[in-house]
């Protein structure tokens, strides 16, 4: 956690901005939800209450904290309350691993932005949001009503079935940059295109040297992925209105209604920043490294926590860039895609994705024995 009282105290006031940033996209992210599945539709979307609708985010959080509370009388009440806690927990866990730019020097200090580093970064946030699954079926069963747990078998059915199908997805980039540190694999996305084979260095000034020119497939099958993962659309069968009413949460409202929401786009974000991790470059920004970033700011300013100060900013810049632009791409398949059947959605997951992801982790691993 730190050395130094002062250092402690800022890391624990890292964690708390982390969850806090999390929490507050949510609802912002419902906005340009709605704006843009309202843009895709051709229609006006929230418009009545303050300008752009923007002010509807105020009054949909006072009518979900005013909502009467209340459980089902056959309920299994500490199951029942504790799933919409707990499907907060995987997602912002997991999101505090995530490195958001570089770090930051000040006074002697050395600062990461983000909650905390771990050098088997990949290993616990596949651990950690893989709890989601409990929530789901911690709802499901602790609502004693035959729509929820239907939904909730569905939906689990569903995660565990993604899992491997994104786990082996990844596997291919461990074995690509030798690491499981976050930190190390956006590292080596720096610059240009430049990789050895056969005794050679393969160079191009045009290409970044990002994770998804080495690994196409496994970036379409990541990705494709992580919308299961995180029930959204085209894999949102656990939370279909027209076969299952609502799915898991059939029987919560109000406030517990809401933490069921922040854990379902707190699952987009994460998905979103390890795409970005993984395929993108992490915060790196393309064709340029941080030494370069570092140079620039040096001849706007000769102090050394002002050069690293702007070296962050920048970063973080570049990180939520690609963050934003994940994000809508969420929302956009989203209205943009039909739901899949039930059996097409296991068909896809086992009998397609869980080979190719076999496949490209095989043939990865052959051409790095090969070209080694």
């Amino acid at each position: 956690m730190g050395q130094d009282v002062f250092e402690i105290t800022v890391n624990c006031i890292k964690l708390v901005l982390i969850f806090l940033m999390m929490v507050q996209a949510v609802p912002i992210l419902v906005w340009v939800e709605r704006r843009g599945s309202a843009f895709i539709q051709n229609r006006f979307g929230p418009n009545r209450v303050g300008p752009l609708g923007l002010l509807q985010l105020l009054a949909d959080a006072v009518k979900f904290l005013t909502k009467e509370d209340f459980a089902p009388d056959k309920a299994i009440r500490p199951l029942f309350y504790a799933a919409p806690i707990f499907a907060l927990i995987p997602a912002t866990l997991a999101f505090a691993a995530i490195p958001m730019s570089v770090p930051l020097e000040i006074g002697g200090y050395v600062f990461k932005i983000q909650g905390y580093d771990m050098n088997v970064g990949i290993v616990f946030i596949l651990g950690v949001s893989s709890l989601a699954a409990y929530t789901i079926l911690m709802a499901g069963w602790g609502s004693a009503s035959k729509f929820s747990l239907l939904g909730a078998l569905r939906a689990s059915a569903q995660v565990i079935s993604y899992e491997l199908a994104l786990g082996l997805s990844i596997v291919g980039i461990i074995l690509l940059f030798g690491t499981f540190n976050l930190t190390e694999m956006i590292n080596a996305q720096q610059g240009t295109l430049s990789f050895k084979a056969f005794g050679h260095t393969v160079t191009s000034a045009y290409i970044p040297n990002w994770g998804i020119f080495y690994q196409p497939l496994a970036a379409i099958i990541f990705f494709a992925a992580t919308f299961a993962e995180s029930n959204r659309l085209p894999f949102d069968l656990a939370e279909g209105e027209a076969e299952i009413v609502a799915g898991f949460h059939t029987e919560y409202g109000g406030f517990k209604m809401l933490m069921f929401f922040i854990g379902e786009y707190g699952h987009m974000m994460l998905g979103s920043a390890l795409m970005i991790i993984f395929f993108f470059g992490g915060y790196g920004i393309p064709w340029v490294t941080v030494e370069d970033v570092r140079q620039w700011a040096a001849g706007l300013s000769e102090s050394a926590t002002t050069i690293s100060v702007i070296t962050t900013l920048v970063h973080f810049l570049s990180f939520m860039i690609k963050f934003v632009f994940f994000l809508w791409v969420f929302i956009w398949v989203r209205w943009t895609l039909p739901r899949f059947r039930y059996d097409q959605l296991m068909d896809l997951g086992w009998k397609t994705m869980l080979p190719w992801a076999l496949g490209n982790t095989i043939l990865t691993a052959l051409v790095i024995y090969l070209i080694s």
